[in-house]
């Protein structure tokens, strides 16, 4: 699994959660509820859709490795191709 397929996975996710939001121009770098009118559960949401979609889990100490793009990526890659395989 690449690193853009894993972006793609949570931007669809938060497209679904949070469909008024503009996700096209998303600074990997900045946390997400800077850029996105996201409040906690909207945040919930996403870990829950995570779950359910993909039978990820992502323990509550560890919420804040998704605070950003990047961090989706660099914490979920890893899990997904593991839940894939």
């Amino acid at each position: 699994m690449t690193e853009q397929e894993v972006k793609d996975i949570v931007i669809a996710i938060i497209n679904d959660i949070a469909p008024d939001e503009d996700t096209s121009n998303l600074d990997g770098a900045v946390r997400l509820r800077e850029q996105l009118d996201l409040d906690s559960m909207d945040f919930l949401d996403i870990v829950m859709e995570l779950r359910k979609r993909y039978k990820v889990e992502v323990p509550e100490d560890e919420y804040m490795q998704l605070a950003t793009l990047d961090g989706c990526v660099s914490y979920l890659k890893p899990k997904l191709e593991a839940a894939a395989a």
